[in-house]
Protein backbone atom coordinates (compact mmCIF):
# COMPACT_ATOMS: atom_id res chain seq x y z
CA UNK A 1 0.00 0.00 0.00
CA UNK A 2 2.56 2.40 1.04
CA UNK A 3 4.87 1.58 -2.12
CA UNK A 4 1.70 2.03 -4.43
CA UNK A 5 1.13 5.61 -2.69
CA UNK A 6 4.68 6.47 -3.39
CA UNK A 7 4.40 5.66 -7.02
CA UNK A 8 1.22 7.05 -7.52
CA UNK A 9 2.95 10.29 -5.80
CA UNK A 10 6.32 9.94 -8.48
CA UNK A 11 4.01 9.86 -10.93
CA UNK A 12 1.75 12.65 -10.63
CA UNK A 13 5.35 14.55 -9.84
CA UNK A 14 6.40 13.62 -13.33
CA UNK A 15 3.03 15.39 -14.95
CA UNK A 16 3.52 18.86 -13.29
CA UNK A 17 4.75 21.45 -15.09
CA UNK A 18 8.20 22.59 -13.74
CA UNK A 19 8.10 26.27 -13.51
CA UNK A 20 11.94 26.81 -13.77
CA UNK A 21 11.61 25.51 -17.17
CA UNK A 22 9.45 27.72 -18.65
CA UNK A 23 10.99 31.26 -20.29
CA UNK A 24 9.94 34.16 -18.81
CA UNK A 25 9.09 37.00 -21.11
CA UNK A 26 8.95 40.00 -19.48
CA UNK A 27 7.29 41.79 -21.73
CA UNK A 28 4.14 43.23 -22.40
CA UNK A 29 1.58 41.76 -24.63
CA UNK A 30 -0.12 45.31 -25.60
CA UNK A 31 3.84 45.82 -26.88
CA UNK A 32 3.90 46.72 -30.38
CA UNK A 33 7.65 47.71 -31.41
CA UNK A 34 10.44 45.81 -29.90
CA UNK A 35 13.86 47.17 -31.76
CA UNK A 36 14.54 49.74 -34.19
CA UNK A 37 18.28 50.47 -36.13
CA UNK A 38 17.89 54.32 -36.86
CA UNK A 39 20.37 56.53 -39.63
CA UNK A 40 20.24 60.27 -38.80
CA UNK A 41 22.84 61.97 -40.77
CA UNK A 42 21.58 64.02 -44.12
CA UNK A 43 18.97 61.95 -43.82
CA UNK A 44 16.79 59.92 -41.46
CA UNK A 45 16.32 56.01 -42.12
CA UNK A 46 15.90 52.91 -40.61
CA UNK A 47 13.91 50.37 -39.86
CA UNK A 48 11.59 48.85 -36.90
CA UNK A 49 10.64 45.39 -35.90
CA UNK A 50 7.45 44.99 -34.19
CA UNK A 51 6.17 42.45 -31.88
CA UNK A 52 4.97 40.35 -34.99
CA UNK A 53 8.31 40.11 -36.58
CA UNK A 54 7.59 42.15 -39.04
CA UNK A 55 10.00 44.60 -40.43
CA UNK A 56 9.11 47.90 -41.45
CA UNK A 57 11.09 51.11 -43.09
CA UNK A 58 11.06 54.42 -43.33
CA UNK A 59 13.02 57.26 -45.45
CA UNK A 60 12.80 60.47 -44.14
CA UNK A 61 9.60 60.86 -42.46
CA UNK A 62 7.74 63.82 -42.28
CA UNK A 63 6.87 64.63 -38.60
CA UNK A 64 8.54 61.90 -36.74
CA UNK A 65 8.02 61.46 -33.35
CA UNK A 66 11.76 61.13 -31.43
CA UNK A 67 12.06 60.45 -27.57
CA UNK A 68 12.30 63.36 -25.58
CA UNK A 69 15.25 63.78 -23.18
CA UNK A 70 13.96 60.98 -20.33
CA UNK A 71 13.76 58.60 -24.08
CA UNK A 72 10.46 58.44 -23.81
CA UNK A 73 7.48 57.75 -26.52
CA UNK A 74 4.13 57.70 -25.81
CA UNK A 75 2.07 55.09 -27.35
CA UNK A 76 0.33 57.44 -29.87
CA UNK A 77 3.75 58.61 -31.00
CA UNK A 78 4.71 55.17 -31.96
CA UNK A 79 1.86 54.34 -33.71
CA UNK A 80 2.23 57.90 -35.65
CA UNK A 81 5.46 56.62 -36.59
CA UNK A 82 4.81 53.32 -37.53
CA UNK A 83 1.99 54.93 -39.39
CA UNK A 84 5.32 56.38 -41.79
CA UNK A 85 6.68 52.92 -42.02
CA UNK A 86 6.37 50.85 -45.24
CA UNK A 87 6.56 46.76 -45.00
CA UNK A 88 9.43 45.15 -46.31
CA UNK A 89 7.67 41.70 -46.89
CA UNK A 90 10.13 40.55 -44.33
CA UNK A 91 8.98 38.61 -41.16
CA UNK A 92 11.67 37.50 -38.55
CA UNK A 93 10.40 34.27 -37.28
CA UNK A 94 8.78 33.88 -33.72
CA UNK A 95 11.36 31.87 -32.32
CA UNK A 96 14.42 33.99 -33.62
CA UNK A 97 12.12 36.84 -32.89
CA UNK A 98 11.96 35.72 -29.14
CA UNK A 99 15.59 35.00 -28.70
CA UNK A 100 16.43 38.53 -28.80
CA UNK A 101 12.99 40.39 -27.48
CA UNK A 102 14.17 38.39 -24.09
CA UNK A 103 16.68 40.47 -23.27
CA UNK A 104 14.91 44.15 -24.08
CA UNK A 105 14.14 44.34 -19.76
CA UNK A 106 17.97 43.58 -19.20
CA UNK A 107 19.11 45.89 -21.93
CA UNK A 108 16.58 48.70 -20.35
CA UNK A 109 18.07 48.40 -17.11
CA UNK A 110 21.57 48.60 -17.92
CA UNK A 111 23.85 51.49 -18.19
CA UNK A 112 25.25 53.17 -21.43
CA UNK A 113 28.55 54.28 -21.63
CA UNK A 114 29.08 57.86 -22.16
CA UNK A 115 28.71 59.32 -26.06
CA UNK A 116 32.03 60.03 -27.48
CA UNK A 117 31.86 62.60 -29.81
CA UNK A 118 34.33 60.94 -32.70
CA UNK A 119 34.18 63.85 -35.57
CA UNK A 120 33.11 61.01 -37.80
CA UNK A 121 30.71 63.60 -39.90
CA UNK A 122 29.09 60.49 -41.44
CA UNK A 123 26.50 61.25 -39.71
CA UNK A 124 24.89 58.63 -36.50
CA UNK A 125 23.92 54.92 -36.51
CA UNK A 126 21.45 54.03 -33.11
CA UNK A 127 20.55 50.47 -32.42
CA UNK A 128 17.71 51.16 -29.95
CA UNK A 129 14.93 48.81 -27.94
CA UNK A 130 11.80 49.93 -26.64
CA UNK A 131 9.97 48.92 -23.42
CA UNK A 132 6.19 49.32 -22.73
CA UNK A 133 4.74 50.10 -19.84
CA UNK A 134 1.84 49.13 -19.32
CA UNK A 135 0.91 52.07 -15.99
CA UNK A 136 1.78 54.60 -18.35
CA UNK A 137 1.16 53.71 -21.64
CA UNK A 138 4.54 55.06 -22.49
CA UNK A 139 7.39 53.30 -24.34
CA UNK A 140 10.94 53.48 -23.04
CA UNK A 141 13.61 53.68 -25.53
CA UNK A 142 16.77 51.94 -24.61
CA UNK A 143 19.68 52.75 -26.58
CA UNK A 144 22.13 49.45 -27.60
CA UNK A 145 24.63 51.03 -29.44
CA UNK A 146 25.56 54.18 -31.19
CA UNK A 147 27.96 54.60 -33.85
CA UNK A 148 29.39 57.22 -36.32
CA UNK A 149 29.80 60.58 -35.03
CA UNK A 150 29.07 59.87 -31.60
CA UNK A 151 29.68 56.59 -30.52
CA UNK A 152 28.67 54.85 -27.00
CA UNK A 153 27.85 51.32 -25.78
CA UNK A 154 25.18 49.68 -23.67
CA UNK A 155 26.99 47.47 -21.12
CA UNK A 156 24.98 44.54 -20.83
CA UNK A 157 26.06 41.14 -21.80
CA UNK A 158 23.84 40.27 -24.18
CA UNK A 159 23.78 43.76 -25.60
CA UNK A 160 26.43 42.49 -28.56
CA UNK A 161 24.57 39.76 -29.61
CA UNK A 162 21.53 42.07 -30.60
CA UNK A 163 24.17 44.16 -32.22
CA UNK A 164 25.15 41.67 -34.84
CA UNK A 165 21.50 40.28 -35.14
CA UNK A 166 19.87 44.01 -36.12
CA UNK A 167 23.54 44.48 -38.38
CA UNK A 168 22.49 41.28 -40.46
CA UNK A 169 18.47 42.55 -40.75
CA UNK A 170 20.06 45.93 -41.87
CA UNK A 171 22.51 44.11 -44.35
CA UNK A 172 19.75 42.03 -46.21
CA UNK A 173 17.54 44.98 -46.05
CA UNK A 174 19.96 46.92 -48.33
CA UNK A 175 21.09 44.29 -50.73
CA UNK A 176 17.48 43.96 -51.82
Amino acid sequence: MKLSVIKILFAVTLLMPFPGCKKNYLLSEKQIVLFQFEYRGEQHSGFIIDNEGNVLVYSNPEGWNFPDTNMILTEEQVYENLEKCVFTGKKIPGEELRKYAVHIPNITMSKVTAARNTGAGIGTIRFLCYQYSESTETYKVSVIRTEGDYTSENLNFYSKKVIAWMRGINNNLTRD
